[in-house]
């Protein structure tokens, strides 16, 4: 290994917030470990639209302590060059998700944001309501998503106009990724940056106008008797008490899943889309002959649902078949405004809207 790689990994040891982080680098470190280290050391881990995604681990190329603060740190420049103030932050239920967001209030706070914390492991529509609810400059949500258990992330949301963009609490999109990522490239040490405490948890005040708001959706909830999965994820907790302010009688619960579990113990892959992610789920619906399937990723973010076909079979919707019913609905009951699809997306929406 030459001296500049030496000199880089040692710099990043001494700088690493994580005492395990930084002991497990000095044991490679110690012992030669040019493959490990290497591996590590492959680039810093990518900012973009999604933020941050990877997998644990130490060094600059994987989520730890040290590539959050960072992120932090240089998401904390951003803002100050665009005269934002506020941020609110949310997480789930992975390993690290916790240090992560304490180390990131910190960060804020110690830069002189006003910064408010979800109070504990909550679905990211949480966030993003919590963002335009408090009116709030970003919204972070530490999360991994969908992805395996050995990764965890960093979702970033702006709450208003930023660079020409009208961001109403949604997920950054190019260039602001860009920008933020050359503010990231550009913080030298997490020594120097300043940190506090100062920084506000939320109560239940948010989250139940998130659920009184969501529930109200529901104009005829009838009689259906729904299973309901939060695939070891944040949802079973939001979602039961929406399901319950809407009047839905009967939510059935895949047991195994309900609780959150960092590791996914009864899945490989924790995407309800992906194929045998809710054989739980069919085999729950089959046992008490239910309705409707539903279920959500780790972080609530994503749902797919299934119904038994004509001959009583279950299958799961497609994307395109849910986005067709819910326009359907919305179309019903407003008479005016637009409806939008991506280009990977039916065009069944226009003929929709049009009749």
């Amino acid at each position: 290994m030459d001296q500049i790689f030496l000199d880089e990994v040692e710099q990043w040891i001494a700088d690493d917030p994580d005492p395990k982080n930084a002991a497990q680098l000095q044991l490679w470190l110690d012992a030669n470990d040019e493959v490990n280290l290497r591996k590590s050391f492959s680039g810093f881990l990518q900012f973009g639209t999604a933020g941050l995604r990877g997998p644990l681990g130490p060094g600059p190329s994987c989520m730890n302590r040290a590539v959050v603060g960072r992120t932090a740190a240089g998401l904390v420049a951003y803002m100050k060059k665009r005269g934002l103030s506020s941020v609110v932050i949310g997480r789930d239920a992975r390993y690290g998700s916790e240090e992560f967001t304490h180390d990131s209030a910190q960060i804020f706070a110690g830069a002189g944001m006003k910064v408010f914390v979800l109070p504990r492991p909550l679905p990211t529509p949480v966030l993003a309501f919590a963002t335009k609810e408090l009116g709030c400059d970003v919204g972070i949500m530490v999360t991994a998503s969908h992805n395996p258990a050995q990764d965890n992330g960093y979702k970033v949301y702006l709450g208003g106009v930023v660079d020409g963009i009208n961001y109403n609490s949604s997920q950054i999109v190019n260039p602001t990724d860009a920008s933020i990522a050359q503010e990231i490239a550009e913080i030298a040490s997490l020594k120097s940056i300043p940190r506090s405490n100062t920084w506000e948890v939320l109560g239940e005040d948010v989250i139940e106008k998130y659920i009184h708001r969501t529930a109200r959706l529901a104009k005829n909830p009838g009689d259906l008797k729904i299973v309901y999965t939060a695939m070891h994820g944040v949802g079973t907790e939001t979602v039961q008490r929406v399901f319950h302010s809407s009047g839905f009688a009967s939510l059935i619960l895949v047991d195994a899943q309900a609780k959150p579990d960092p590791d996914f113990p009864t899945v490989a892959f924790p995407n309800p889309e992906e194929p045998g992610a809710i054989d739980l789920a069919l085999e729950t619906a089959r046992a008490f002959d239910a309705d409707l399937v539903i279920a959500n990723d780790p972080d609530a973010d994503r749902c797919a649902a299934a119904i038994k076909d004509s001959q009583g079979q279950w299958r799961m919707l497609r994307g395109d078949e849910l986005g067709v019913i819910f326009g359907e609905a919305i179309a019903r009951t407003v008479s005016t405004g637009t409806f939008a699809n991506s280009i990977v997306s039916s065009s069944a929406l226009k003929k929709i809207a049009q009749h």
